[in-house]
């Protein structure tokens, strides 16, 4: 009796599952903003020319929307992970990529991501169960004398990226109010937030400023970009993952501590790695080539590891 009567319970909660799926789809159908289905997946379609001043208040929008029509959660970063084009889209503003397309571009924040032809798909629940146990086996590697961030799925390497590093040397910054040591923190920890907006500070004057001069020595807008912030071994040290307008100091030991990285990078940095993503920066001067042959990296902090 006892089994009769779970059967029936498993039953109705199934028919009670499908009956919400459909009056999820029959109200996505008569949304103005769906225009199409295929493999049983919605489309949206903008209406809007979006430009990267406007791109994340917009996706915050269209999440809000969606998620409240679905039985499973939705995010910008399950969203865009679905919609690939778009991490190509951002990672092409590049100051440098513009350049070798003989394109000057002064404002990044003007410049389009969305147009009204585009559409985004809004992926069905399978697709975001599948990304969001893919973002938990997520982690980020960085190795500072090797100047390499990587980014792994499980033992899977998906990516790696030029760096560049805190420098070898203690200075006095105006923000901490203190002599400071430059060095790059070791250490575990995790994604805990993204600054979408940053403010630009000039640490050692405590000045913001707004203007930066290019490798080229052409001047332009500092660009909306995310900066990631990060907590090492359950410190909120300041240290941040964010992108470099002068690409030639990767490679280096250059930064206030800080880790810097490519623009076009530094897109892709950040919809790999949603918060809580894992870190762990780590100080490793004997590294294996792609031969397999073990060589030994210029010890740039002068550790003696």
């Amino acid at each position: 009796m006892s089994f009769l009567f779970l059967l029936l319970i498993t039953i109705t909660i199934a028919k009670l599952l499908e009956i919400k799926k459909e009056v999820h789809l029959d109200i996505l159908i008569k949304n103005p903003f769906l225009i199409e289905r295929k493999n049983q997946k919605k489309h949206f379609l903008g209406n809007d020319t979006i430009r990267i001043e406007h791109y994340f208040s917009y996706m915050d929008s269209l999440v809000t929307v969606y998620d409240s029509l679905t039985h499973y959660p939705l995010s910008e970063h399950i969203l865009v992970k679905s919609n690939s084009w778009i991490i190509d889209t951002l990672s092409n503003t590049d100051y440098y990529r513009m350049m070798q397309r003989d394109s000057f571009v002064y404002d990044q924040r003007k410049m389009i991501v969305l147009r009204p032809k585009d559409s985004i798909i809004i992926p069905d629940s399978l697709e975001v169960y599948s990304i969001i146990e893919a973002f938990g086996k997520t982690r980020i590697d960085i190795n500072l004398p090797e100047y390499k961030l990587r980014v792994y799925e499980d033992a899977m390497l998906l990516a790696t990226y030029p760096i560049r590093i805190g420098q070898n040397k203690q200075k006095y910054l105006k923000m901490g109010d203190r002599l400071t040591n430059l060095r790059t923190i070791q250490g575990k920890g995790q994604i805990i937030g993204y600054r979408k907006k940053p403010a630009f500070y000039n640490p050692t004057t405590g000045k913001q400023f707004f203007v930066t001069r290019r490798d080229d020595n052409r001047t332009t807008l500092m660009p909306q970009i995310p900066w990631i912030v990060t907590e090492i071994d359950g410190i909120r040290n300041g240290q941040l993952i964010h992108p470099t307008t002068n690409p030639k100091s990767l490679g280096k030991a250059y930064s206030n501590g800080c880790i810097g990285v490519k623009e076009s990078d530094a897109w892709r940095i950040y919809y790999q790695c949603p918060i809580g993503t894992k870190i762990n920066i780590r100080y490793d001067l004997k590294v294996m080539d792609d031969s397999g042959s073990e060589f030994l990296l210029n010890d740039i902090y002068k550790l003696g590891v």
